[in-house]
């Protein structure tokens, strides 16, 4: 019997931040499905299409490796990369204006082919696949990141602490989009209780 991954216990220091307090940390390069996207994550069909298609390769993906590789692993949780025009609309919360790459995490010996043939597993199910579903690395370097409680929309005023007193405190400036990952699943906790990490890719000023 092969003993079951979980990643976010092998890299407990990015999915495990303390609640309320921003630490930085330094993420390494990791291999990620995505698909890219825009609109209010609440009404936009390309967002429930690009969840639903990256659930249905991820799940094939455990299961080719666990038969075909001897190597079981628990299916990472969604996250998600967002940016606008006007960051000021993170705040304000007018969702309309974003656009997003969803994504799930990947253990790095999945390969391309492997991908391939869980891509053409699903579209027997749900037809043709986001022209930009992919496996590609992110590599984001020091981060800033902290886990916030309660409902995404009261996000904003973390946010508005992040970038305006954390980072000009600590000499920092954004360096990548804003970055979310959902441990919660929002459609069996209520919103007060979903846990989501907050993380901000940063460099120093020079």
């Amino acid at each position: 019997m092969t003993d079951k991954i979980d990643l976010k216990k092998t890299l407990k220091a990015l999915y495990a931040p303390p609640v309320g307090r921003f630490v930085q940390i330094d993420v390494p390069p990791l291999h990620y499905l995505m698909v890219d996207g825009a609109g209010d994550p609440n009404t936009a069909a390309a967002y429930k299409t690009a969840v639903e298609w990256l659930y249905s390769v991820s799940y094939p993906l455990k299961f080719m490796s666990k038969k075909v590789l001897g190597r079981d692993y628990a299916v990472m949780p969604l996250e998600g990369l967002w940016w606008a025009e006007d960051m000021a609309t993170f705040v304000s919360r007018e969702k309309g204006k974003w656009s997003w790459t969803m994504m799930i995490l990947q253990p790095d010996w999945i390969a391309r082919d492997m991908v391939d043939a869980a891509v053409a597993k699903a579209r027997g199910k749900l037809g043709e696949p986001p022209a930009s579903l992919r496996l590609e690395t992110l590599e984001e370097g020091l981060c800033v990141q902290t886990m916030h409680v309660g409902s995404y929309d009261e996000e904003g005023p973390v946010l508005a602490r992040l970038h305006d007193e954390y980072l000009p405190q600590h000499g920092l400036m954004e360096s990548g989009h804003h970055h979310e990952i959902y441990i919660g699943d929002p459609r069996k906790t209520a919103p007060e209780k979903l846990k989501t990490i907050l993380r901000q890719p940063v460099r120093q000023k020079t």
